[in-house]
């Protein structure tokens, strides 16, 4: 292998330092004139949405369960299976509960039994009675013995009314252990199909504390519901029957529709972060949406068709008196502070937003008005209509200049222009580079080059350097 010499290494290293002196002389030379990137105000659709994630839930969900304790002896459903009102779907061993009825109905018939034998024995004491009368009126028999037969009498009287109360509580024993006999059979609630089941046959349900569930039916899919959680900042926007676009996981290429159905006034609070709940009803005829299904959910709080649509990279941009001078312009009055025709302060201000008032709203309200707010209307009133007082810039013969808008609804990207002088096809700035930072770029570059920390003549420690390690003459 040749071994390179050490003219060869110098003259390499000069070489490479040359060109990148020269890339940077043209670079600098080129940075002289600012860069202005533009963008094209359009015509079209724009919508403000207020974007959220949900899950897809059956309108009406019924966990079925047991009331009694027991074991499972029979399942006549599983998931998937479309069930009816009253069709039987689970049974439990009945024969515990068959043992208690059997015991309950001899309790009864012992207690009957005892009530006739106390009714005899009324009837006995109200004989002795009556004879005991007619003696004393013959006065044959002291007084003594005639109120002790009113007390044998009074007595069996007793008797036969707690016997009968007996009897009573034997009967509703007997209609408690029969009900608990038919709770070993359970049926469905509602006409719907199973989503959950929750036992096997043979397994042991305990219904000591709580139901246990034994399965989930739905009532219809075709019908759904999403329980969306929006922020409290976006609450405020959200009105019954919105339209509603959202996506799902399982068919990213399609969107589903809906409405919004209510807006539960429970709010959520986890780690300081404060959400509610609202409900979205949402068809589902042919039945893709499951049950427990994210759903990517964006409400759509206003929409406007056709209308000119301001880019909001023009509205963010905020020249400085370095570009103005770069540009070779004096410093406009917008810049240094000056309010804006419109009335509206600089900075970022501008963006503020500011809310129509409602001309239906009352100032204050009345203290002698005692009614409450009870309907939808009354809770959610009608949404205020919202502009936004702003700036453009546009380039024109090498001129910066500033344009007063009026704004309206935004979609993230676009917003909807009410008022100002430009039209579709107008470019507005979105961004300008002077030469101070092309050059700042530029040489940023130079530093950071692969070659400069390479010794030329006197550099480095490699290489040939006048303080570098000598390589082997040829």
């Amino acid at each position: 292998m040749k071994r390179v010499t050490r003219p060869l290494i110098i003259g390499i290293l000069l070489a490479a330092s040359a060109g990148i002196g020269v890339r940077a002389f043209y670079a600098g030379r080129d940075s002289g004139a600012p860069k202005v990137a533009t963008a094209l105000v359009t015509r079209g659709a724009v919508a403000d949405v207020v974007a959220a994630t949900g899950t897809l839930q059956a309108v009406t969900t019924v966990q079925v369960g047991t009331q009694v304790s027991g074991t499972i002896s029979w399942l006549g459903a599983d998931f998937n299976t479309i069930v009816h009102k009253g069709q039987v779907i689970a049974r439990l061993d009945p024969s515990l509960f068959q043992a208690q009825v059997e015991q309950a109905r001899a309790n009864q018939s012992k207690a009957a039994a005892d009530l006739d034998n106390a009714q005899v024995k009324v009837a006995d004491a109200e004989r002795q009675y009556d004879r005991a009368k007619e003696l004393a009126a013959k006065q044959l028999v002291a007084q003594s013995d005639l109120d002790a037969a009113k007390l044998a009498v009074d007595l069996a009287e007793a008797t036969v009314r707690s016997i009968r109360a007996q009897v009573a509580q034997a009967q509703a024993a007997v209609s408690q252990a029969q009900l608990n006999l038919d709770h070993t059979v359970i049926t469905a609630p509602i006409d719907g199909i199973v989503i959950g089941r929750s036992v096997d046959a043979g397994q042991t349900v305990a219904a000591s504390l709580s139901s246990p569930t034994v399965f989930s039916i739905a009532a219809d899919l075709a019908e759904m519901q999403i329980n969306a959680s929006i922020d409290e900042s976006d609450i405020g926007r959200i009105r019954p029957a919105q339209r509603v676009t959202f996506q799902v996981d399982a068919y990213p290429n399609e969107h589903f529709t809906g409405t919004v159905a209510q807006i539960r006034l429970q709010p959520s609070v986890v780690q300081n972060v404060t959400t509610y709940a609202v409900m979205i009803n949402v068809p589902n005829g042919a039945l893709k949406l499951k049950p427990g299904m994210t759903a990517n959910v964006n409400i759509e709080i206003a929409a406007r068709e056709n209308v000119v649509r301001v880019p909001n990279a023009a509205l963010r941009f905020r020249p400085t008196a370095a570009m103005f001078t770069a540009l070779g312009q004096t410093t406009p009055a917008e810049v240094r502070g000056v309010r804006l025709p419109f009335g509206r302060p600089q900075g970022r201000q501008a963006d503020q937003i500011r809310l129509k008032p409602d001309p239906t709203a009352t100032t204050r309200p009345d203290p002698t008005v005692k009614e409450k707010a009870t309907t939808i209307d009354a809770l959610f009133g009608p949404l205020a209509e919202v502009e936004t007082e702003g700036r453009v810039w546009t380039y024109e013969n090498d001129q910066l200049k500033a344009v007063p808008v009026r704004l309206g609804i935004s979609d993230g990207k676009t917003t909807e222009l009410i008022e100002g002088a430009v039209q579709p096809d107008t470019a507005v700035v979105t961004d300008i580079t002077t030469g101070a930072e092309t050059t700042k770029t530029a040489t940023a570059t130079t530093a950071a080059s692969p070659f400069s920390g390479l010794g030329g003549p006197g550099g480095g420690n490699r290489g040939g350097g006048a303080g570098g390690r000598q390589g082997p003459r040829p």
